[in-house]
């Protein structure tokens, strides 16, 4: 194989600094970005087909250097979602206005990083991983001796760069744990110290979307619509509200994993904790690999049915993250459909008949609300100067029908609670029937409130969201919970 000028082998040898500045070798993952180019390009090529996985399995026998090739033969990144250090990249383009020469030199496969490196317009030649070495420690560090003979100043953040900064004249720590730092400045000063991002407790929970549990209170629904005051229904219904919480939150994380260059191009999802490279993806697949089997086996107590329904929640939630929320009108949906399995699993987890209206109304209504969120999205594109809606298949000029759609889908659920209603008066189940009524105006005035925020740019993307920090929603729930309970007295 011919050496090419961005590989590490091609790279021009003994070359001595201009203007007096040793030369500056920097590192790429996790100090000029945030994220790990290995493990971006691992999620892009199970995007393109998750059986990939067997042949990864198949490449790492063969070493990690083989590994990285074979992966980057068959993705491409795009460098201009990638989470740059700006503080970092700031004192590089200062270093390059005074002369000094920069080499970008990373483990990474040499496609990727030459990618990276044409993108900044920064550095004077690459130095990457190629089919047969993996530029990592020791490998890297023989290659930059192999260039320098007056020595190098090295940019690093990892255990693994150690080596290499204990041969570099001028060291240069970014992004590093406090006990690499430690153990890099062991009895020497660093040119550059730039600190690792604080990332506490607030910011893991954050990500695993906690709020978004109370959309499981759904659960409890088919319960209280039957009057169930049974305390082992109410048991097993609070174990499967905590089961669908964890096994929900495990598929928010797969979700941000897979959906990171659509949410990097997002103008507010961007700032998500793996878009943004908070949290690194590692800990993010360690998160689900602990969380997904805890709420599948506490699923597994509280009745094999509910165990099946789970596992068909995060089939249909993967399949969604992978494939069904890029087509238009699918996405959404399935979205309706997985608020709807919600209650249908309620009542199976305690034990009571579930409703046919009850599931109607919420199809409708969930479909409105998934609907909003849609067109929440396209109404923030008006000054992006996009057409497309990134990792969705709608455009700005299908806002009207959304709009169309979604307000219908709002009104038509609450005729069909209207329907109920109807068919409750001189029933038993309600012995104060009539009072019902009173609860069709806060539902079709909360509606109308927030689709007319949608139209006005006053919303944030989930209504769910929205509803939970808006005080007159509370007010409303309350007052609908109020009547619904007082047209149940001498049932319960």
């Amino acid at each position: 194989m011919t050496p090419s000028p961005s590989a590490h082998t091609g790279s021009p040898p003994m070359q001595s600094a201009p203007t007096g500045l040793l030369p500056l070798y920097v590192d790429l993952d996790g100090t000029l970005i945030y994220t790990d180019l290995l493990f971006e390009s691992v999620l892009h090529l199970l995007k393109k087909n998750p059986l990939y996985l067997f042949a990864c399995l198949f490449w790492v026998c063969g070493g990690r250097a083989k590994l990285k090739d074979e992966i980057a033969k068959r993705v491409d990144i795009d460098p201009t979602l990638l989470p740059f250090n700006r503080t970092f990249l700031d004192y590089l383009s200062g270093q390059r206005a005074l002369g000094r020469r920069i080499v970008l030199a990373s483990a990474s496969n040499e496609k990727l990083v030459q990618c990276v490196a044409d993108h900044l317009g920064l550095f004077d030649a690459v130095m990457g991983s190629d089919a047969h070495c993996n530029l990592k420690s020791a490998a890297k560090l023989r290659a930059i001796k192999a260039q320098v003979r007056d020595g190098f100043a090295y940019a690093g953040n990892s255990s693994a760069d150690l080596t290499v900064w204990a041969q570099a004249q001028e060291i240069l720590i970014v992004n590093a744990s406090a006990s690499t730092a430690r153990s890099a400045t062991a009895g020497r000063q660093p040119v550059l110290l730039i600190p690792r991002r604080p990332v506490g407790l607030t910011v893991v929970l954050k990500a695993l979307r906690l709020h978004q549990w109370t959309k499981n209170a759904l659960l409890f629904l088919p319960l209280l619509a039957a009057h169930d005051g049974n305390a082992h229904s109410w048991l097993m219904t609070l174990l499967a509200f905590v089961s669908f919480g964890l096994t929900a939150s495990a598929t928010y994380v797969i979700n941000d994993l897979l959906d990171l260059d659509a949410d990097r191009a997002h103008p507010r999802k961007r700032l998500r904790a793996f878009a943004a490279a908070t949290l690194g993806i590692p800990l993010g697949l360690s998160l689900v690999i602990v969380l997904l089997p805890a709420g599948l086996l506490l699923a597994a107590s509280v009745s094999l049915p509910f165990f099946g329904l789970m596992l068909l929640y995060v089939a249909a939630t993967l399949l969604y993250s992978a494939r069904l929320k890029k087509i238009a009108f699918v996405d959404v949906l399935v979205l309706a459909m997985l608020y709807t399995h919600r209650l249908f699993a309620g009542g199976v987890a305690g034990g009571v008949e579930i409703s046919s209206w009850l599931l109607i109304v919420s199809l409708f209504m969930f479909l409105s609300l998934a609907l909003i969120k849609r067109c929440v999205e396209l109404e923030f594109m008006d000054d992006s100067g996009k057409a497309q809606l990134a990792g969705r298949g709608y455009r700005k000029s299908d806002l009207p029908y959304l709009v169309s759609m979604g307000t219908s889908s709002g009104l038509v659920a609450v005729m069909v609670l209207a329907l109920y209603v109807e068919s409750q008066v001189g029933g038993t189940q309600y012995p104060h029937a009539g009072l019902l009524w009173l609860m069709l105006p806060p539902i079709l005035y909360w509606i109308m409130r927030l689709w007319i925020k949608t139209s006005r740019c006053e919303l944030h993307d989930d209504p769910l969201v929205f509803a939970m920090t808006d005080p007159l929603s509370w007010v409303l729930a309350g007052l609908i919970a109020t009547i619904a309970v007082v047209a149940s007295v001498g049932q319960w």
